[in-house]
């Protein structure tokens, strides 16, 4: 026995009620861009407008630093000439300045304690020190994990025109290994150190062999 609605209409109504709300829905969300109501534009100033504008009206770093050939940072270390083709060798023993001590207070080495860092560490690496002029003549002998050092110039300018990283000659590294002239090339042999100065390059059409 099939039991009919009481109220059928009522029925229908909702029925029908019910899918015209599915429907809204859905066209709702396959029409989210829809404009419902008044509008008006945006009245604030575009963002990246304004920082272009504020960077464009503060000063710039290049005035305020000056230029690089004022940096502290960038000034090398000087040296003299080399005049003639000369080897010579150093152990650069290093003292300690303060006593070392191991987290538990224990003293690990005094103060005033000398010893040569060669005996624990290498040098896989050379030192080529140069003079900017000589630049050519570096970039021939150096190897690829070498280091080229300037006594002078702007080593940042000259990296970038010649494709290789390019450091200075810092005062401290000049004393360690008491270093006068350049071209010079510094390598280690065992537990010391071998330092080659070479003879003026240009002289030899830039030919000089490390």
């Amino acid at each position: 026995m099939t039991v009919e609605p009481r109220y059928p209409h009522r029925a229908r109504h909702a029925l029908i009620g019910a899918l015209m709300l599915a429907l809204a829905c859905a066209e709702t969300a396959t029409a989210a861009t829809s404009t419902i109501g008044r509008t008006w534009p945006i009245a604030e100033p575009d963002a990246m407008a304004e920082i272009e504008s504020r960077a464009a009206k503060a000063p710039s770093l290049a005035s305020r630093i000056g230029p690089r050939s004022t940096w502290s940072a960038l000034r090398a270390a000087q040296l003299g000439q080399a005049k003639v083709d000369r080897v010579r060798s150093l152990i650069p023993f290093y003292t300690v300045e303060d006593d070392i001590r191991l987290p538990d207070g224990r003293l690990l080495y005094p103060k005033g304690f000398t010893f040569n860092p060669l005996d624990y560490v290498s040098l896989p690496q050379r030192l080529v020190i140069i003079h900017p002029r000589d630049l050519g003549w570096a970039l021939k002998q150096a190897r690829f994990a070498d280091f080229i050092l300037l006594t002078a110039g702007d080593a940042l300018d000259l990296s970038e025109r010649s494709g290789r990283p390019l450091f200075i000659l810092e005062e401290r590294v000049k004393e360690r290994l008491g270093l006068t002239v350049a071209p010079v090339i510094v390598a280690q042999q065992g537990k010391k150190l071998v330092l080659t100065e070479y003879a003026p390059l240009r002289a030899a059409g830039g030919s000089a062999r490390p």
